[in-house]
């Protein structure tokens, strides 16, 4: 009896926060870790089609790095990096087409199906909705490689109120017409910002931002995250991401998490309880 009165407690405890989330869009980033390991892919794909049937608006924006230079390397074609993105020249181009957009999109969609969901893949170039110009570091010339400077969310809205998640590939395109590789942290939070999301998760691969003494911090607001970037305290590839949330605050995203993707239900447990996981950001 005790056990079910610890599970009937779990569900009290969600409840605050189903109703608070009930019918809110909630943008995922989804990569790293719970991307490469079978069961946290498989714990992935049930947090988010239980999300969609208690009653929310998920929507998956997806890396694949990785995924990329293992095919790189088996074509013979090397891969350079810029202040740790991808040069991205035509032939490149090509296999980040045909990972993200094809294979990588797809297993995702697969594996939200078999977990009783139903999802439709799209990429950043389908009806125009990643808008992007070409991104220079330091006046060096990246390739295809993309900025954001606006996203049409028409096509995801579509999408969302047929019933179905979106998964989107990172993938933009120019005023051309030409398509461009896009960073996914930064994709995502673009997504978020045009659907006016409730809530923007980053899944990463570390259990959120650290203080100076290596302490996770439960919380910061965007002035004590620049404040951090500043002294150093977030450094390295933190950067973008945090970077990436205060972006996403300041055009009126209510609240973004840098989450552990390697915790078991890392989604279910970051929006249902009381304590969270990772780092969340607020304004």
């Amino acid at each position: 009896m005790k056990e079910l009165i610890d599970k009937a407690g779990v569900l009290v405890e969600a409840l605050p926060y189903i109703r608070r989330f009930y019918d809110q869009t909630i943008v995922i980033k989804y990569g790293g870790s719970a991307m490469a390991e079978p069961h946290l892919r498989a714990s992935f794909a049930i947090d988010v089609v239980m999300l969609k049937y208690i009653g929310l608006r998920p929507v998956i924006v997806h890396g694949g790095g990785p995924q990329i230079g293992a095919t790189l390397t088996r074509l013979g074609i090397e891969s350079n990096f810029i202040d740790g993105l991808r040069v991205t020249d035509d032939a490149t181009m090509d296999v980040v087409e045909m990972v993200l957009g094809g294979k990588v999109n797809r297993e995702i969609v697969d594996l939200v199906g078999r977990a009783g969901g139903r999802a439709i893949g799209l990429t950043g170039g389908d009806g125009g909705m990643i808008q992007v110009t070409r991104r220079l570091v330091a006046d060096r010339d990246l390739g295809r490689v993309g900025q954001v400077v606006a996203v049409d969310p028409a096509a995801i809205v579509a999408v969302t109120n047929a019933g179905f998640i979106p998964v989107i590939a990172p993938i933009g395109i120019d005023a051309d017409g030409v398509t461009h590789n896009v960073n996914a942290d930064e994709a995502a939070g673009a997504v978020a910002r045009a659907l006016s999301a409730r809530k923007l998760i980053l899944l990463t691969d570390v259990e959120g931002v650290k203080d100076a003494k290596g302490q996770i911090i439960p919380q910061l607001s965007a002035e004590e995250a620049r404040k951090h970037i500043t002294e150093g305290t977030i450094s390295d590839g933190m950067i973008p991401k945090v970077s990436c949330c205060i972006e996403a605050l300041e055009s009126g995203v209510t609240s973004t998490t840098i989450v552990d993707g390697r915790v078991l239900h890392a989604l279910l447990l970051e929006i249902f309880t009381d304590g969270g996981v990772g780092t969340l950001l607020t304004r």
